[in-house]
């Protein structure tokens, strides 16, 4: 059956291909000034740099000639005063570990949650350990491969903010068909192994634990977590649901299907990574790596081959033995006369940020298309201020992909705001200057810089793709990423989770790492060769003002191994150790207190361990190890309740038999993490 190079406990990086071939930023123009940075990683890529180029780097700091230089600080000041007392790190950090297991630190307990299959809606099927649950009954259980999260008050809509009581939303990114049937993924095969046909009830299954599921929790007098069974908010969003296509993308051409003639509606959101929180108490989940669900045997559209469809998918959900229209959109090839007979514009219909209203169970998810289409790994909302546009963030992560911003159009006013503010508005994305500086470049017709550019591209070659010019705004936003690579935007090492610190203001992206990465193409905001590692950078938008289209930038901390430094001005600001070496910076949230945790997503072994999540003080830099997950996993989402008290953090795709030693298939699973004594996460 097998024929995809996947690994069955791990997001293959050929899922992720290079579809960007645009090379906006040449490593000839950016060198000169490379080397006045004040802020550098200590190690040996410096020295691989000055031997490329025949330079000497010992200019670049008091201590270190052979760094690879990055911008100082930004501008915005930190909170006046020392460190406060809320955003210190106030536990022992725990050692690396490659046991099977969480590990927490000392004076704190951690219980897995609600796992893949925990019955949820209906008629509350059981999870069964062979995996012999059928596609109907995973409809109605929690989804596979937990992703971010977030913990909305039960009292949220009447201004409350419970600890106690709540709904834990959470997206289910991808699966593994090794696991979610007894035998793993069957099919029919021809002479020559290639899959003809599948079973649909296994593809029904798939879509299905695929999305999002609406979580009721409460907390019992003696402390313990349930799930409030039969509650009306409990939902499942799945692969397979209705939505609507709002903005200004509705109704275009680009986006006629079958099913959707008037291309205003679609069926279903798939790898969900993370997420973002509404000022309006709302989720609105990303969609990544959604090319790899479509196949198209022809010839590919230009916004198919920009964001790497190809001529098979990921899980052949199209070859459904009985060829139900809900599993034959996933063929996107152009089969009929004209679109609206066939699913060759099914791939367009993705690729969104998806707004679920978790208070409203019957209400239809929204897919907000000026927010733009690509590999959204998320979003993350500004503080809003009243009679200000709504402004938010959002990483396309694959490698060599950019940072976006949306600034709405109509301006928030607690009483009236919704997702209709989403719905118009500015998109920019960003360019990383090498002083330091950086730019928002605007992604709209009606501005005559992009529209200048637009012009002088048409005709031309735009990486891979013969460029012809864009219809309107709406075929702009279909094809984000190509208006990116024309706007000249800054290529980075796949930007992924976003957050704002509540304390400074700035912004933080983890860049979690690009082994593609060579020295013809490093810049200041991406400066390591083979970035293994990663790294997190920040940025301050210039006035405090996040309506701004220009902000001071650096990078925060390289990920390493032992002896890693980040250097400002020829002082190690960080150097990592034992206590808190770390790779490939994924997941990022600020606590209620301002504390930074970051999650990791990378590679483990013998130096690493598993993967983790640290806490950092932004002010001082200061990082140390504060949970390990079990092996093979991913630790992806984070989130507290109000009071800080009790901590949710979700595990994907573990190895072995965890959570539950007595079953053979793992499960992926939230994590509750609270103190012992009862006090603050963290503190």
């Amino acid at each position: 059956m097998a024929k995809h190079d996947l690994d069955p406990n791990y997001n293959d990086p050929n899922y992720e291909p290079v579809v960007n071939h645009s090379g906006n930023t040449p490593f000839e123009s950016v060198l000169a000034s490379r080397l006045k940075r004040r802020s550098v990683m200590k190690g040996g890529m410096g020295a691989a740099l000055a031997g490329v180029m025949g330079l000497s780097l010992a200019g670049c700091s008091d201590d270190d000639d052979d760094a690879v230089a990055t911008p100082s600080t930004p501008t915005t000041p930190a909170p006046d005063g020392d460190t406060p007392s809320a955003t210190e790190l106030g536990f022992k950090p725990v050692a690396v570990s490659t046991a099977n297991s969480v590990v927490v630190p000392e004076g704190y307990t951690a219980k897995a949650f609600v796992p893949w299959g925990t019955p949820l809606t209906g008629s509350l099927p059981e999870y069964r350990a062979d995996g012999s649950n059928t596609g109907e009954e995973q409809e109605q259980q929690v989804g596979m491969h937990h992703d971010g999260m977030h913990f909305f008050p039960i009292d949220l809509k009447a201004g409350g903010n419970s600890s106690t009581e709540g709904l834990l939303v959470m997206n289910h990114e991808y699966i593994n068909q090794t696991h979610i049937h007894p035998a793993g993924a069957t099919g029919e095969t021809n002479l020559d192994g290639v899959i003809i046909s599948r079973p649909a009830d296994e593809v029904r299954k798939e879509i299905a634990a695929h999305g999002v599921s609406v979580i009721h929790i409460k907390q019992g007098a003696d402390g313990e977590w349930t799930v409030v069974h039969g509650s009306p908010y409990n939902r499942r969003v799945t692969g397979g649901t209705e939505m609507d296509i709002r903005g200004p993308v509705s109704g275009y051409s680009k986006l006629v299907t079958s099913f959707s003639p008037l291309a205003n509606q679609t069926r279903g959101t798939l790898n969900n990574c993370a997420m973002g929180p509404t000022p309006w108490g709302t989720y609105l989940t990303a969609e990544e790596n959604w090319h790899g669900y479509f196949a198209n045997s022809g010839v590919l559209t230009r916004e198919q081959a920009r964001h790497g469809v190809g001529s098979t998918s990921r899980y052949d959900w199209e070859l459904a033995d009985n060829a139900a229209d809900e599993y034959v959109r996933f063929n996107v090839t152009a089969i009929a006369a004209t679109a609206d007979q066939d699913y060759r514009n099914e791939a367009n219909t993705y690729g969104y940020m998806v707004e679920i209203d978790p208070f409203a169970p019957e209400s239809r998810p929204q897919k907000r298309t000026a927010l733009g289409r690509f590999g959204h790994e998320g979003v993350i909302f500004a503080p809003v201020t009243e009679g200000e546009p709504v402004v938010c963030y959002s990483g396309d992560d694959s490698r060599y992909e950019y940072i976006y911003k949306f600034v709405s159009a109509q301006p928030y006013y607690a009483a009236t705001a919704g997702g209709h503010l989403l719905n118009q508005g500015t998109l920019y994305v960003a360019r990383f200057n090498e002083d330091g500086t950086g730019e928002w470049l605007p992604l709209d017709l009606s501005d005559a810089g992009f529209k200048a550019k637009v012009d002088a591209a048409v005709g031309t070659t735009v990486g891979a793709i013969a460029f012809d010019g864009f219809e309107n705004q709406a075929d702009v936003l279909v094809n984000t990423r190509l208006a990116a690579d024309i706007a000249g935007a800054t290529p980075m090492d796949r930007p992924e989770w976003g957050a704002i610190d509540p304390n400074s203001g700035e912004v933080y992206f983890t860049l979690t790492n690009n082994s593609k990465r060579t020295a013809d193409d490093i810049d200041a905001a991406n400066p390591v060769i083979n970035n293994i590692n990663g790294h997190i950078i920040r940025w301050a938008e210039a006035g405090s003002d996040y309506t701004a289209t220009s902000f001071d930038w650096d990078i925060f901390v390289f990920a390493g191994e032992q002896g890693t430094e980040t250097v400002v001005d020829g002082e190690a600001v960080v150097t990592l150790d034992d206590s808190n070496i770390f790779n490939s910076p994924d997941g990022l949230w600020f606590d209620y207190n301002g504390r930074l945790w970051i999650q990791t997503d990378g590679y483990s072994n013998e130096v690493f361990g598993n993967q983790m999540m640290l806490a950092a003080n932004p002010v001082t830099r200061e990082i140390k190890r504060f949970f390990v997950g079990p092996q093979g996993c991913e630790v992806t989402g984070v989130v507290t309740t109000p009071d800080s008290k009790t901590m949710f953090v979700n595990i994907q795709h573990p190895k072995a038999n965890w959570p539950n030693a007595a079953e053979a298939r793992p499960r992926d699973a939230t994590v509750i993490v609270t103190r012992d004594d009862g006090g603050v996460i963290g503190a």
